[in-house]
This record gives C-alpha cells, sequence and structure tokens, in this order.
C-alpha cells in the first residue's frame, strides 16, 4: 500500500472538490494520455530536489528511500507529477515533499484526503 501525492504548476485551486477535479484534469490530459509530455522546468526542479533528503528508490540499496516507485521523474508530465510514497514512510516524507512543492510555488494535493497541502 502506498500513499500518493500530486504536484503540480498552477494557481491554487479551491479547497476539496475544485482540487480533485483539477488533478484529474491535469491527470488525464498529461499522464493518462497516449501522448507522452515531458515535464515542465519546475516539475523537473522539483522532482530533482526530493531525492536531496532521501535517494530515489531505484538507487537505494540500503532500503531506507520513502519512495514506493521509481524513478521519481517517471511520474512526472507537464505541469504535473504524481508520486507514491511508502506507506510507513508517509508522514514524515509527505510533509517533507507537501513544504518542498510550497517553498517553490507550486501546489500539492492530497488525493487519499481529497485535500491541498501543506
Amino acid at each position: 500500500m502506498s500513499y500518493d501525492l500530486a504536484v503540480w504548476v498552477g494557481d491554487r485551486p479551491a479547497e476539496g472538490k475544485p482540487a480533485g477535479r483539477a488533478l484529474a484534469v491535469l491527470y488525464d490530459h498529461y499522464l493518462d494520455a497516449d501522448v507522452v509530455h515531458p515535464p515542465s522546468e519546475r516539475i523537473a526542479a522539483y522532482v530533482a530536489a526530493l531525492p536531496q533528503r532521501w535517494c530515489d528508490v531505484t538507487e537505494d540499496v540500503g532500503e531506507t528511500s520513502p519512495w514506493a516507485a521509481g524513478p521519481l521523474i517517471g511520474g512526472a508530465g507537464g505541469p504535473l507529477v504524481y508520486f507514491a510514497m511508502r506507506w510507513d514512510r508517509a508522514e514524515e516524507a509527505s510533509a517533507y515533499a507537501a513544504a518542498l512543492a510550497d517553498s517553490m510555488g507550486l501546489v500539492c494535493f492530497d488525493p487519499q484526503w481529497n485535500r491541498l497541502r501543506p
């Protein structure tokens, strides 16, 4: 089981259903489409910053990474990245990921709780 977050470039939507709809539109267009969209510069920079604290799971020889799938950039397309964390590390890792997104002026959304972070 994993804990997922979505981070995107754009205006912060209203909490709840509007934020969930915004994610659905972005996900359908950029990640669940037949066309491959390279990540935007801001999303690529965000994804590159995530493993500065914990390595990408693809490079984790000591099994200390909280990321559930990798490489992290594999979940990015256009202005969106959608990524999973190990459930047992989700509290700490999601707080870090949300704070990093906020510091970079990005929107962070928790699909499990249908709410914006932080």
